[in-house]
């Protein structure tokens, strides 16, 4: 096992952990992109199953949050404010009169601290940062990690901590667009998705969650028993039209916090197994057409996100899970990826 480490755009560095078995993933101090996986297929060949910018540059804007790290709180918050403890906060407003993915200064645009670590069966890169009081106008000083590892049994792991001098609202995730294809050989129509939810969120035309919870049974947001992508990203219900035409939508788990993708035509399978109480499955629809990414130029549904968190939602609607860190207490999250 190894890592490595490169400079590649001004003060960024880059940081590659690699296992015995042919599976790496590059990670920039910079947002805490994830800018490369490479995996094996059922032939051991080894292939990017990320979308990522061909140039490093690229990422200075990064409006589609490739491979990027969110916070501090992911998703949209309604007309950009809520209320704790008395008090309202303006936030920062970035997408309209909302905001969206932590603000334009989120974790997103971050220069971490980093710090590698080897051990027999795994290596580690730690990124440490400390959001201040009031960023984005979030309240409260608060001191992050975000731990990458990756273990000889193909296991990438994204370990969360956090704590805050005041209450505040967390709720990190990570925003890699995968493509188990491979270097992005094809859309994600192929791939076949199936995790346990009974409820997601409605969305209104401006993707903020109405406060009612659907049951998705017998409708194309119903995963119990897997399906492939391709037969939801149609214009089939109002919900997927105004997502654009496609998934961009809140699910809760239900008994198991497991997602597993398969592509049939590379055999590759990951499983995402998370502490997060749901997860955003979007499907690129928004994505911007003709960006110049490491195996071509980008297009609608070249990737899919997995989103796994808990919802800003839950600052004005009953029903979500709770977001609101303690003063005191220590955020934990966990997301980890295993590939077959």
């Amino acid at each position: 096992m190894d890592i490595t480490e490169k400079r590649v755009h001004g003060t960024w560095r880059e940081f590659t952990l690699s296992n015995d078995h042919g599976m790496s993933v590059s990670i920039l101090n910079f947002g805490g992109i994830i800018t490369n996986l490479l995996v094996p297929d059922q032939h051991g060949k080894t292939e990017n199953v990320v979308l990522g910018y061909r140039s490093y540059a690229d990422y200075e804007d990064n409006p589609n949050y490739l491979g990027a790290q969110i916070g501090r709180v992911a998703g949209r918050i309604k007309n950009g404010h809520f209320h704790l403890n008395g008090s309202r906060y303006e936030l920062t407003k970035n997408e309209d009169k909302h905001h969206l993915h932590g603000g334009p200064n989120g974790f997103h645009q971050v220069i971490w601290n980093s710090e590698t670590r080897h051990s027999e069966n795994a290596v580690t890169l730690v990124l440490t940062s400390m959001s201040k009081h009031l960023e984005n106008g979030y309240p409260g000083n608060l001191d992050v990690s975000i731990t990458y590892t990756l273990n000889n049994a193909n296991e990438l792991t994204l370990n969360y901590q956090a704590t805050s001098d005041h209450d505040t609202p967390v709720a990190m995730t990570n925003h890699t667009y995968f493509n188990l294809s491979g270097d992005m050989k094809d859309t994600v129509h192929n791939h076949h998705v199936q995790f346990d939810s009974r409820y997601m969120a409605e969305l209104d035309e401006e993707l903020i969650p109405t406060g009612h919870l659907i049951e998705p049974a017998d409708t194309p947001f119903d995963f119990r028993d897997g399906r492939l992508l391709g037969g939801g990203l149609k214009p089939e219900t109002t919900q997927q039209k105004i997502a654009g035409n496609g998934y961009d939508h809140y699910f809760m788990f239900g008994n198991e916090k497991t997602v597993i993708v398969s592509e049939k035509n590379t055999g590759r399978t990951m499983k995402i197994h998370t502490s997060e109480p749901g997860m955003v499955l979007y499907t690129a629809n928004g994505l911007d057409e003709g960006l110049k990414l490491n195996e071509g130029l980008s297009q609608k549904y070249a990737g899919v996100c997995f989103e796994a968190q808990a919802h800003p939602a839950a600052l004005y609607h009953e029903g979500f899970p709770n977001v609101i860190l303690q003063t005191g207490e220590t955020y934990r999250s966990y997301i980890k990826y295993s590939f077959k």
